[in-house]
């Protein structure tokens, strides 16, 4: 009877933990850029200007990366796992496609990385967020911090988030400098997003 009553006391514990955690299938979430202490004043000047949106719509997801020198956008498709680059550097634009198997070559930096959990909280955006510590193969580290409040339905905005339970709020990256660079939400905004941010151009960019 004991056992009994201990397993119905896990399952309503199970029960409530899912229950409080929401996927997600249209967000927009915007995040601001900070440099390292070791960046050079003209980094951290254009950084200063810089921006992140991400939307996120059913299987579809599109992150924008805004600077006073260049635009870059990179539109993923978790059906096919397909994903284009769109970048702007003035009034040259180029387009490059990759397919599911490009998509992973490009990314596998991030094969076989390990994520440590910590019992470091902090809030962002108005959200309880856990810190983990991500290990690549090189032995390089990176700290994030996530809500497993909510779940988005594409994770692959940055690939080596995808197996992360909740959605990244903040994150160490290396930017074009070679220094780190972090990416804090500060808007989350669970509004419809246009079907027309995730059209791919047909015409006014290059190929590569």
């Amino acid at each position: 009877m004991k056992k009994i009553v201990i397993i119905i006391v896990l399952s309503l514990v199970s029960k409530c933990i899912h229950a409080q955690q929401r996927i997600i299938a249209e967000c927009t979430i915007n995040y601001s850029i900070s440099p390292s202490d070791t960046a050079s004043a003209d980094i951290k000047q254009i950084l200063k200007s810089s921006n992140k949106t991400v939307y996120i719509k059913g299987n579809s997801c599109r992150a924008d990366l805004t600077s006073p020198s260049f635009i870059q956008s990179i539109i993923y498709d978790k059906t096919s796992g397909e994903a284009t680059v769109l970048r702007e550097f003035g009034s040259n634009k180029f387009i490059t496609n990759l397919d599911n198997d490009k998509w992973k070559e490009e990314n596998k930096r991030f094969d076989g990385l390990t994520v440590e959990a910590t019992d470091v909280h902090k809030r962002i955006a108005s959200y309880d967020c856990k810190k983990a510590i991500i290990h690549l193969k090189d032995g390089s580290t990176y700290t994030i911090y996530y809500t497993s409040t909510i779940v988005p339905s594409v994770k692959e905005f940055e690939y080596q988030f995808k197996n992360i339970p909740g959605l990244v709020l903040e994150y160490e990256a290396v930017g074009t400098s070679g220094a780190k660079v972090t990416y804090t939400a500060n808007k989350i905004n669970l509004s419809p997003v246009p079907n027309t941010l995730f059209s791919i151009p047909t015409s006014g960019y290059r190929v590569l």
